[in-house]
This record gives C-alpha cells, sequence and structure tokens, in this order.
C-alpha cells in the first residue's frame, strides 16, 4: 500500500467543537445527538434502502432547496417510496433542524429517508410497516482543503440503469465505497470511477470536470448522479461565454487537461491537482476552474438576500 502523508478527503472540514452537541430531526422530533437512534430492524441500516440528500447553508438560505427537494421526490417515486411528509414539511423540519442548532451559515445537512422498520428481518418492501423514517444530521462545517486533492483510476464503475442506477442517491452506497477504497490503497484521495465504455465518468462521491483549451468538459451524464452543482457550474458556464461540453473524453484527455476539478454541494468546486500519479496543468487551481468557483459564488449570494429563499 502506498502510504500518503498528507491524507485528505473531498468531505474534509475544520473541527468544530459545537458539533459534539448537535441537535437532529428524527421522525418529528428534534433530540440531542446521543438519542438520535434508529432500529436495527431499520431498512436503511439493514438493505440500505433509502434515499438522501445533501444542503448546504449560507446566510441564513439552504441553497438550490427547490432542486433538492425534485430530486429527493423524484427519486422515492422511483424506489416507490412514500416520504409521508410534502415538500412544505420537509422544509419545515429542515428549518426546525437549523433554528434548534442557531445554525445561520457554513452548515451541511444529510437529509435521509429509509422505507422504515421492518417486521422481520428480510428483504421485501412490504415489511416495511411502521411507515419511513426520516432523519436531519445538521453539522456546522467549513470546507478545509489543504492542497488540491489526488485521484486515482479504479476498475470499479458506475452501473447501468437496470442494475442500480447511478442517478439514484440512495443508501446503497457500497459500489462507490469499494472505488473509494481502491483509491485510498493506491495512494490516492478518491476514485476516478470510469463508465461501462471506458470513458471518464465521476469520482466516488463528486462530479468531474476537466478543462482543455478553454473548453469545460464534463461526462454525458449517462451514468453518473445527476449532481445539483454540477448542473449549476454547466449552466453558469452556458450563460457567461464559457465553452462546455457533455461528451465521451478518454484517460488520455485527463491526463492532458490543463486543469481538473470536482462539483459537490460539500465543496462546491474542488481542484484536483493529480490523476494516476500524473500532475494536472500546474497541480494547483487554474484560471477557468477559479472564474467558475467566483461566478458559484455569486450565483449562492443572489440566492440569499430574504429569509423566503
Amino acid at each position: 500500500m502506498t502510504e500518503t502523508s498528507d491524507k485528505i478527503t473531498t468531505h474534509q472540514a475544520a473541527d468544530d467543537p459545537r458539533n459534539d452537541h448537535l441537535q437532529i430531526w428524527l421522525n418529528g422530533r428534534v433530540v440531542p445527538k446521543a438519542e438520535a437512534l434508529v432500529s436495527v430492524y431499520d431498512a436503511g441500516f439493514m438493505l440500505g434502502d433509502g434515499v438522501w440528500e445533501g444542503l448546504r447553508l449560507y446566510d441564513g438560505c439552504w441553497a438550490f432547496l427547490d432542486d433538492h427537494l425534485d430530486r429527493l421526490f423524484e427519486a422515492a417515486k422511483a424506489i416507490d417510496l412514500d416520504i409521508g411528509m410534502n415538500r412544505a414539511g420537509i422544509a419545515a423540519a429542515l428549518e426546525q433542524t437549523r433554528a434548534a442548532n442557531a445554525m445561520q451559515t457554513d452548515a451541511h445537512a444529510r437529509l435521509m429517508v429509509t422505507r422504515g422498520v421492518k417486521s422481520r428481518p428480510f428483504q421485501h418492501p412490504g415489511l416495511s410497516l411502521q411507515g419511513p423514517t426520516v432523519a436531519i444530521i445538521m453539522e456546522h462545517s467549513v470546507p478545509s482543503l489543504p492542497r488540491p486533492v489526488r485521484l486515482a483510476t479504479v476498475p470499479h464503475v458506475r452501473g447501468l440503469p437496470m442494475t442500480q442506477d447511478p442517478k439514484l442517491n440512495s443508501h446503497s452506497k457500497l459500489n462507490c465505497i469499494l472505488a473509494c477504497i481502491a483509491a485510498e490503497k493506491a495512494g490516492a484521495d478518491e476514485a476516478l470511477m470510469l463508465d461501462i465504455h471506458g470513458f471518464v465518468n465521476t469520482t466516488n462521491a463528486c462530479n468531474f470536470f476537466i478543462i482543455r483549451k478553454g473548453q469545460v468538459w464534463t461526462s454525458t451524464g449517462d451514468y453518473c448522479m445527476n449532481g445539483i452543482t454540477r448542473q449549476k457550474v454547466i449552466d453558469l458556464c452556458r450563460a457567461n461565454g464559457i465553452p462546455v461540453f457533455e461528451r465521451n473524453f478518454s484517460l488520455v484527455d485527463t491526463y492532458g487537461a490543463d486543469e481538473a476539478f470536482l462539483t459537490g454541494t460539500f465543496g462546491a468546486q474542488t481542484p484536483v491537482g493529480q490523476i494516476d500519479g500524473r500532475v494536472i496543468g500546474t497541480g494547483q487551481m487554474g484560471p477557468v476552474t477559479e472564474r467558475i468557483r467566483g461566478l458559484y459564488t455569486a450565483l449562492i449570494a443572489s440566492q440569499a438576500p430574504t429569509v423566503t429563499c
């Protein structure tokens, strides 16, 4: 195993002692972190049967909340899961949890919905008789990356829609976890995953972009998570005269890129410095990535001037 002395992750945050005493929303109640417990019979724990969303709080506003709720309810419908709450109820639960933790900005929420407690420890969804389990974990978090991330290409691919559709933000993450483990054993921070045709696709936790000669490239989107930050970056490029393409491209194209970055709700745009031991560009954040990050920051700011956002 190759060791790295400065191992980081794409979800690395500065330590915050306030996270030791969080309030968690669980099935309609806000309870202390130590009391936020679910049954060993819960379908999420037992089978990974559920869907989730990650949301980011900026200046009292949950960024792109409507987009996240659209994706959550679409995923729940796809797996035939009744959340038992409407959009307004979910938004109210987020606000209740935010207020209980006195959070105003630099916070991250993980909203999770499972099929709920099962009557017996088996697979059939009909054994979940008590209704869904809904939980919101909310943490104070400021991304803290001391350097651009390092990626390693792994043999694991994101699946076909007829196996487990990669567009589902499901609790079943073992494929991506195995990819992450493989990358770490190769001395990298995160895994670069190809699609079923061998084209560059995504990482185990984020969407992936490269920049070549001023053009921004990302995958076709057929085999990756339909990332909300990913789409915002594409939209921002189109609105600001930055050529952007959703296309197939190879590792050869990637190694020769001038810049590369990841997108995700937590880290927004995270620069990539190395892929498979090859330095990308200068190994630091490049000018196009920096411009996109600035445009994204301005977009976030434009969403937050009122309490109704």
